[in-house]
């Protein structure tokens, strides 16, 4: 089949390669322009156009689609169909309506739950139990198209959005060839029932110990690995990669247990094992090895 395939990070590459791998004819890619990265800040491609180069596909990075040219450039190829795929640039009307088949997106939720840019994550905060893959035929609205093909996927009691997103991006890969073969007729999303996943600001980061325990829990999980759950300890700011909820007293904020497992912080109710941390500048730790370096005495204050 003709696909014009649209789509930047893992999560989109991963149905990229499981698409070439059933034998469908890539014959354009679209991801985002390259990117700054890492701590030296050089562009690097995105995790689509890797694959795409080592598969010696044809690349187009342009800024938007609502440009004649590149209008031009798509309707000559006459694709089948387009494959979406965390893309990140809007597709106007008549990009939507170009190909035969028009467009499929693969969506990280059950639509019409969590409809938007941060569903991995707004699951995990919302402690839903489920969540899924949606393949959908794309429309004007924001994922409120009908959905063609979904399958749900557990959400297991430590789940951090980097498992979950490994989790779905397989099931969407399978999923959306799937949705080629049989070429399913999509149902319509019911209204009543959708939720809205928003994305994530910086500030969300910050932890707010007058938090339940278990929300707190949900927030380290779900903002790993970005943008990372985040304190203060001594005027410094404080990652937190991994932690677990358990039974604890005392004022929020402040460390009530120390020993070998780790450093236990109270919380507006129970409070929270610290077991793997990073301070600014400095490399993820295991709670041992940060105590180590950095003796913390019960009573001490981490900050909002």
């Amino acid at each position: 089949m003709n696909i014009i395939f649209a789509g930047t990070p893992a999560f989109a590459a991963a149905a990229l390669e499981a698409l070439l791998q059933a034998g469908h004819q890539i014959s354009l890619v679209l991801t985002q322009p390259d990117r700054p990265a890492g701590r030296g800040l050089k562009s690097q491609p995105s995790a689509v156009k890797q694959l795409a180069l080592s598969r010696g596909l044809r690349i187009a990075q342009p800024i938007s689609l609502k440009d004649a040219a590149v209008e031009r450039e798509l309707a000559e190829l006459e694709p089948e169909v387009m494959v979406v795929a965390a893309y990140g640039l809007l597709l106007p009307q008549n990009i939507l309506t170009l190909p035969r088949r028009g467009c499929l997106n693969i969506h990280a939720s059950l639509l019409p739950r969590w409809r938007g840019a941060a569903p991995i994550q707004r699951a995990i905060l919302a402690g839903d139990c489920e969540t899924g893959v949606s393949i959908m035929q794309m429309d004007r609205g924001l994922d409120t198209g009908a959905v063609c093909l979904s399958q749900p996927v557990a959400i297991e009691d430590r789940e951090t959005a980097q498992t979950l997103h490994d989790k779905l991006a397989a099931v969407g890969a399978r999923l959306v060839v799937r949705a080629l073969q049989e070429q399913s007729r999509p149902v319509a999303q019911d209204e009543a029932h959708a939720t809205y996943a928003a994305k994530i600001s910086k500030t969300e980061a910050r932890i707010d110990w007058t938090r339940p325990a278990a929300e707190i829990d949900r927030q380290i999980r779900a903002f790993n690995p970005v943008p990372g759950a985040q304190t203060s300890w001594n005027g410094q700011l404080l990652k937190i990669w991994r932690a677990e909820p358990v039974a604890a007293t005392g004022e929020p904020g402040c460390v009530f247990q120390v020993d070998a497992d780790g450093l236990v912080i109270a919380a507006g109710a129970g409070g929270i094992r610290l077991l793997e941390v990073q301070r600014a500048g400095g490399k993820r730790l295991d709670a041992r090895s940060f105590l180590a370096g950095a003796p913390v005495a019960a009573g001490t204050r981490l900050d909002n």
